[in-house]
C-alpha cells in the first residue's frame, strides 16, 4: 500500500468517484479523440444520473474533456470554459445493458469530424476503467500508453502488432483480445511500459485488415493536433 491509497487522489472534490473519476475519464477520452473535441454528447448512467449531478459529475466529465486534470481549479468553471471554446454539449441518459452505477457513455466528435463513442467507468478513488470503444471491450485504466486496434478476425494480425511494438523497444505490459465472433470484428487492447513512436502508430493504420488505430498516450500535449 502506497500513501496515495491511503489519502487518496489531489482533486477539486467533492467526490473522488463522481467528481475526480468524471474528470479522468473525461480526460483519456480527449486524449483518445487526439484532437479537440467539438461536440460532445455525455449520456449519464446508474448512480452518475441520480445524483451526479449534486457531486458535479457533468461539468467534470466536460472539464476533462477540455484537457483538464482532478487537481484544476478551473473545473467548477468548464461549462463556460466549453462554450467560449466552441464546444456544444448535449447531456442525456445512458441505456446500457448491466452498467457499473458509475458510467458514462460519451459520444464525440472532433475538430476533423473524427467520431469516438466510448463507455466510462469510475470505480472510486479516481480510479476508472474505459470499458468499450466504438462498441467493442476495452477495459483499460488510463494509466499506461494504450494501443486500441480494431481489425478483422484474421490470423496474423496479433504477430504483426507485437513484432513492431518489439522492434521498437516497447514492452507490452498488458494485453486483451476481443472479437465478437470468429472471422467477424475484432479488437487487441495493448497497456505498454513506453510510448510508442507516432510513425508507427501511422503503420499500423494502413496495414490490410487493420480498420481503426487508437491510441492513447500519456504524454503532455501543448497542442493537440490531428492523426
Amino acid at each position: 500500500m502506497n500513501l496515495f491509497d491511503i489519502i487518496g487522489p489531489v482533486m477539486v472534490g467533492p467526490s473522488s468517484s463522481h467528481t475526480a473519476g468524471a474528470v479522468k475519464i473525461g480526460y483519456v477520452a480527449r486524449k483518445l479523440m487526439s484532437q479537440p473535441v467539438c461536440r460532445a454528447e455525455i449520456l449519464l448512467y446508474g448512480s452518475f444520473l441520480a445524483t451526479g449531478k449534486g457531486h458535479g459529475t457533468p461539468y467534470a466529465i466536460v472539464a476533462g474533456l477540455l484537457g483538464m486534470k482532478p487537481d484544476d481549479s478551473r473545473i467548477p468553471d468548464s461549462f463556460r470554459i466549453a462554450e467560449e471554446s466552441g464546444m456544444e454539449l448535449v447531456f442525456g441518459e445512458a441505456a446500457l445493458a448491466d452498467g457499473h452505477p458509475n458510467s458514462v457513455q460519451l459520444k464525440l466528435t472532433g475538430r476533423s469530424g473524427r467520431q469516438l463513442e466510448i463507455v466510462g467507468q469510475s470505480l472510486g478513488g479516481s480510479v476508472i476503467n474505459i470499458a468499450s470503444i466504438d462498441g467493442l471491450d476495452a477495459n483499460f485504466s488510463g494509466d499506461y500508453p494504450t494501443l486500441i486496434v480494431h481489425n478483422l478476425d484474421q490470423p496474423g494480425h496479433v504477430a504483426e502488432v507485437t513484432s513492431m511494438l518489439a522492434h521498437k523497444s516497447v514492452n507490452i505490459a498488458a494485453m486483451q483480445l476481443y472479437r465478437a465472433g470468429r472471422g467477424g470484428n475484432a479488437v487487441m487492447v495493448i497497456e505498454c511500459d513506453q510510448e510508442i513512436p507516432v510513425d508507427s502508430i501511422k503503420w499500423l493504420e494502413h496495414l490490410e485488415g487493420v480498420e481503426k488505430v487508437t491510441y492513447y498516450s500519456l504524454k503532455e500535449d501543448e497542442e493537440m493536433e490531428d492523426r
